[in-house]
């Protein structure tokens, strides 16, 4: 293995820890289906949310969109990479909605991992998930 691959491999291998941290945290009373979603920035901090869902189903939010409030609350302006966790027999990505989120804080090369807790299965570009997507630059 190369040292850039090794390296690779750590920083997602940091990135699942995260999201599986914060998976076991989410609140899923009524799904029972638990997400964790860790992303790091542009200065390298690893910021994670975990699905929270409300009794009024449409109230709750999606894991992704906790991680990218805690970059923006630490100061983080720019996701450059970001994984989401969860059980299922299918891929777990983001839903339509936090693709749009991520969009905003990202590139269409941005690589989005889509892991069980036990490892990474799939990892797309945001441009593969959300191609000829709206962005900010699309209002200038």
């Amino acid at each position: 293995m190369q040292a850039a691959d090794s390296a690779r491999a750590d920083e997602g291998a940091a990135l699942l820890a995260a999201a599986r941290t914060v998976r076991e945290r989410a609140h899923a009373p009524y799904s029972r289906f638990r997400v964790g979603a860790a992303l790091r920035d542009e200065h390298g901090a690893i910021h994670a949310g975990c699905n929270v869902e409300n009794a009024a189903y449409p109230v709750g939010t999606c894991a992704e969109a906790g991680a990218i409030a805690a970059m923006v609350a630490a100061g983080g302006r720019r996701i450059t990479e970001i994984l989401v966790c969860g059980d299922g027999a299918g891929l777990v990505t983001p839903c339509g909605a936090c693709r749009q989120r991520i969009r905003e804080f990202a590139r269409p090369d941005t690589p989005i991992h889509a892991a069980t807790p036990d490892r990474i299965a799939k990892t797309f570009t945001l441009g593969e998930l959300l191609p000829d997507s709206f962005g900010p630059e699309t209002l200038t």
